[in-house]
């Protein structure tokens, strides 16, 4: 009896140190809390151009507009990686979409794909 007793303590102390079940309504709230505050389009630019400044992308200088809440971002890069931060520097700044139309070189795919390759022969003479 004491066992029993025991085990139903301890299975509500669990039920409660995980908190309530949130409903599709507490969700949709919290994820509107989340939600950044619409701001204007030139303020979004400056938001994005600042974003940018304080980054290594800044040395490429992206160039940024945006469109009724849409960025979109023009320019080159000899770093692939470069093209997704932008994306997501100018998520973080409030766009609710990004059109990155940022060019990568061809040389930064050549040295991209050389480097797969080297990870790849890596792979397989680890297995055999």
């Amino acid at each position: 009896m004491r066992l029993l007793c025991l085990l139903f303590v301890l299975a509500a102390s669990l039920l409660s140190a995980e908190g309530p079940a949130k409903t599709p309504a507490k969700k949709a709230v919290a994820a509107n809390a989340r939600q950044t505050p619409s701001l204007s389009d030139a303020d979004l630019e400056k938001a994005i151009r600042a974003r940018f400044a304080a980054s290594r992308i800044s040395a490429d200088n992206f160039q940024v507009r945006v469109q009724s809440g849409v960025a979109i971002l023009e320019g080159a890069t000899n770093v692939i990686q470069r093209k997704g931060t932008a994306t997501r520097l100018a998520k973080l700044a409030g766009a609710r979409t990004v059109r990155n139309d940022i060019r990568i070189s061809e040389a930064a795919r050549q040295k991209a794909a050389q480097q797969l390759t080297g990870i790849r022969r890596a792979a397989v003479k680890t297995e055999q």
